[in-house]
């Protein structure tokens, strides 16, 4: 898989300009491992949020796509309102539908939305922000 030159001097700057962005309040930060632990991070420090929880998805072997994603690790989120999934980059957008949809089915009483650094204009769903 291709590395790709992304200094975190650009990744501090598009996370603040993506805190710009967002105009929702949110209670709970969830990363999708492993793209979104960092960005999660960032957001719980600027956001004084302790309630950051981490996910994990399998969606490719090596370098080849699987058929389906599973999501598992789910956090317990029963005392959360409304949180924030966020992922480094909605590439097909099929990791977040499942994760969405995963977390919705578990927790229907939390309002879910999403953000992310980057996303493809191809993938299937856009993040909120």
């Amino acid at each position: 898989m291709e590395k790709l030159d992304y200094p975190y001097e650009d990744f501090l700057t598009d996370t603040k300009i993506l805190t710009q962005k967002i105009e929702w309040e949110f209670d709970t930060i969830i990363a999708i491992a492993r793209g979104g632990l960092s960005l999660a991070q960032l957001l719980g420090e600027y956001y004084d949020l302790r309630a950051v929880y981490s996910i994990n998805t399998i969606g490719y072997e090596d370098t080849q796509k699987l058929d389906s994603v599973q999501v598992f690790n789910l956090p317990q989120l029963e005392d959360a309102k409304s949180a924030l999934i966020v992922d480094d980059i909605v590439d097909s957008g099929d990791t977040l539908i499942e994760v969405l949809k995963v977390l919705s089915e578990v927790y229907p009483h939390v309002t879910f939305k999403t953000a992310s650094l980057f996303y493809k204009k191809s993938a299937k769903i856009a993040p909120n922000w």
